[in-house]
Order: structure tokens, then sequence, then C-alpha cells
């Protein structure tokens, strides 16, 4: 039942944003508020259920990811920056900022995730020392690929352009690893 509980809470973001109360979301549900109290005290409590959730299944993939021996540096690389969380609808540019003005503590926590990553940090610093990676300042590269992969978040671009967000943070991986230019302009230069 949490987990539907969590699922239509970010149904009710999506349809009236983050100002809709317990009353809407009971009703969204078909339960009487009662049962939803049952499960969760308060619209916090279930925001903080899905931060905390997100966050966990992402580090426990990218756990994964990081300790498979099977995988050469690039491949974790690039399964580490297309980790792609549960609720990943709930990862919204409007969202977020919504959450910034009425819920400022779960958005620091929220922000704190989005702009840190040492798994990655590490991967691309053992690139850097295995002559994999280009040597440049690591935490240039790191901004470029957390604002890359963050704008991810503008879910509006992504619905006009067609793509997901599975193929977008692909192409990211892709233009981040491999450049923009072809490889006959490559080896041209």
């Amino acid at each position: 039942m949490k987990e539907r509980i969590m699922q239509a809470f970010i149904e009710e973001i999506h349809h009236k944003g983050m100002k809709f109360t317990m009353d809407d979301l009971a009703k969204r549900l078909g339960i009487s508020k009662r049962t939803l109290y049952e499960h969760f005290s308060s619209k916090v409590e279930i925001l903080d259920t899905i931060i905390t959730q997100t966050l966990q299944d992402f580090d426990q993939k990218t756990e994964a990811i990081v300790n498979n021996e099977n995988l050469s540096l690039v491949d974790k690389i690039k399964r580490v920056i297309t980790v792609i969380p549960e609720y990943n609808d709930f990862y919204d540019l409007c969202i977020i900022e919504q959450m910034k003005r009425y819920y400022p503590a779960q958005w620091e926590q929220l922000n704190v995730a989005l702009n840190q990553w040492d798994s990655l940090r590490e991967l691309i610093k053992q690139g850097i020392e295995e002559g994999i990676i280009v040597n440049r300042n690591l935490d240039l590269m790191m901004k470029v690929i957390i604002d890359a992969v963050n704008s991810t978040l503008d879910r509006s671009f992504f619905l006009e352009n067609r793509l997901t967000v599975s193929d977008a943070l692909d192409t990211i991986v892709d233009m981040l690893l491999h450049g923009l230019l072809t490889s006959k302009v490559k080896s041209e230069l």
C-alpha cells in the first residue's frame, strides 16, 4: 500500500503541484484519510520516504555497477551516469522548484544529492590515472557531467522532442565520452 500511496503522491504533484492536501491524495487512491494516515503521518513523511527510497535505489544500483568486475572502467562510467532511480518521474524541474519553496529541508537534501557524485568522481579520477580519460580539471569535468545529466530534469524539453530520459542520458554519455565530431573528422585533425 505504501508504494501505491507514493505513486499517487507523485501523480497528485504532477496534477496539482505541491499544494494538494491529504484529502486530495485519499480521493485519488479511493481510500479514507484514516487509512492514508495509518501508513503516513503527513505529506512531508511521504516526500521524505520518496526521496530516501530513490536515493537509496540510486546508490545501490551505482554500487553494483562500480563493484562489477566484469565491466571495464569506461562501461562503469557509462552505466553510472545512466542510472535511473525508482520514481524517476518525480524528478522534474517544476517539482523541484516547488519543493525548494514549500519544503526547503527536503529540497536541500535532494540538491546535495543532485550535485555531488562521489562514486562517479572516483571512476573519472581512476580513468585519468590510468590514462583512459584526458587529464583536465576534475572539478570542471564533474560539473559538466552533473549539469548535463541534471538537464534531464527538464522533462518538457524531452517530451517536446520525443526523447525518453533513458535515451537522453545515453546521448549525453555518448557526447561526453566521444565528443561531437565524427570519426572521419577526428581522423582528419
